[in-house]
C-alpha cells in the first residue's frame, strides 16, 4: 500500500523521493512536519497530493497577522433558533492540516495548534472536542522573508516531529517538470489509491515495527551526546528526551515506508537530521549549522553491528 501511495505522488511531484518518504514516515509514526524553504518549492502542492492519494480531507489555512485562535480552533457562537450557544468547528478538525506561512501568525494563534499537535484535541470555552485520526499538521516556512513574522518558540519547535526542506531539481527533472504541466495539471486527476481505514490500519501498525536494543542503546547515546557536548562543539541546550522517543518513532515510520517491519542504522542515521537538527540551541543558531552538528554526532558515535530483525 505504502509503495502505492509514494507512486502516486509521484504522478505529481518531479524528485522529492527522500522528502515524500521522509514525509509519509513522520505521518505513520503520528508526527507532525515542518516544511522550511522557498516560495515556489512544491510544499503545497506535496501536502496536497498526499491527501489526496490516501483518500484524507485536506484543509489549509493561511497564517496572517491578523488570524486569531478561534479562526483556528473554531468558536461557540449564539444560535438564535435555538436559543443557545453552538460550537462552529474550525479548520483544525480535518486528517491533513497545512498550515501554510505559520510564523506569520503572532504568537498566540501559533499556541492554538499546540493541543491539537500533541494531544489529537481543542479546548474551547472548557469544552474538550477530539480530533478524528489520523491528525497531520504540515506547516510551512519562508527563509527569506522575516519581516513582520513572529519565529516559532523552540517549544514549539519541538512538537514537531521532523523539520524538511525541499529537494532541489535537477535540469533533467525540471525540464521534467515542464512537460508534465505543459498541457495539464497531473494535481486535478489525482485519485486516491487507499482509503482512509486502510490508513488507520497503517499507523496503528508502525507501532509494531521492531526496534533492537541495541539500536534503542544506540539512539539513546547520539541523543544524549548532543546534551554533554556543551561549548566544545558551539551547543548551548541540547536534545530533551522528547527528542529521543520521536527518533525512535521517525525511525519506525521510515522502516515501515521502505517496506520493512524492523528498524537498521541506516533508517536511524536518515531520521537523524531531520529529527534532532531543530531541536539544538546552537551558539550561531543557523539551521545549517545545526544540521553539521548532527552529522558530526553521527560520524562519532559507534554503530552496532548486529541483526536487526
Amino acid at each position: 500500500m505504502i509503495t502505492s501511495i509514494l507512486e502516486n505522488i509521484s504522478r505529481v511531484m518531479i524528485g522529492m523521493t527522500e522528502v515524500t518518504q521522509l514525509m509519509l514516515a513522520a505521518f505513520f509514526a503520528g508526527g507532525h512536519v515542518l516544511l522550511e524553504d522557498m516560495p515556489g518549492t512544491g510544499k503545497t502542492l506535496l501536502a496536497r497530493s498526499m491527501a489526496k492519494s490516501m483518500d484524507l480531507t485536506y484543509t489549509r489555512i493561511q497564517f496572517t497577522p491578523d488570524l486569531l485562535p478561534g479562526d483556528v480552533t473554531g468558536i461557540n457562537y449564539f444560535h438564535q433558533k435555538k436559543e443557545c450557544f453552538v460550537f462552529r468547528k474550525g479548520p483544525v478538525f480535518t486528517n491533513i492540516l497545512l498550515a501554510d506561512e505559520i510564523n506569520r501568525a503572532t504568537p498566540r494563534t501559533q499556541s492554538a495548534l499546540l493541543e491539537s499537535m500533541a494531544e489529537r484535541q481543542i479546548t474551547v470555552d472548557g469544552e474538550t472536542y477530539l480530533l478524528e485520526p489520523p491528525f497531520f499538521v504540515i506547516a510551512t516556512q519562508n527563509p527569506v522573508e522575516t519581516y513582520g513574522c513572529f519565529p516559532l518558540p523552540e517549544a514549539q519547535l519541538d512538537r514537531f516531529l521532523m523539520k524538511l526542506e525541499m529537494e532541489p531539481l535537477s535540469l533533467q527533472e525540471e525540464v521534467q517538470m515542464l512537460g508534465r504541466f505543459m498541457k495539464d495539471e497531473p494535481l486535478e486527476t489525482l485519485n486516491p489509491v487507499v482509503t482512509a481505514e486502510q490508513i488507520r490500519t497503517l499507523c496503528r501498525k508502525c507501532r509494531e515495527v521492531t526496534v533492537h536494543d541495541d539500536l534503542q542503546r544506540y539512539m539513546a547515546e547520539l541523543v544524549r551526546a548532543t546534551r554533554r557536548s556543551g561549548v566544545q562543539s558551539g551547543m548551548r541546550e541540547g536534545v530533551s528526551p522528547r527528542g529521543t522517543l520521536a527518533l525512535m518513532r521517525a525511525a519506525q515510520g521510515f522502516a515501515m515506508v521502505k517496506g520493512r517491519d524492523f528498524v537498521t542504522p541506516e533508517d536511524i542515521k536518515t531520521v537523524a537530521v531531520p529529527v534532532l537538527a531543530h531541536r539544538l540551541i546552537c551558539e550561531e543558531n543557523t539551521e545549517r549549522e545545526k544540521q553539521n552538528r548532527i552529522r558530526a554526532l553521527l560520524s562519532t558515535i559507534a554503530v552496532p553491528t548486529e541483526h536487526w530483525k
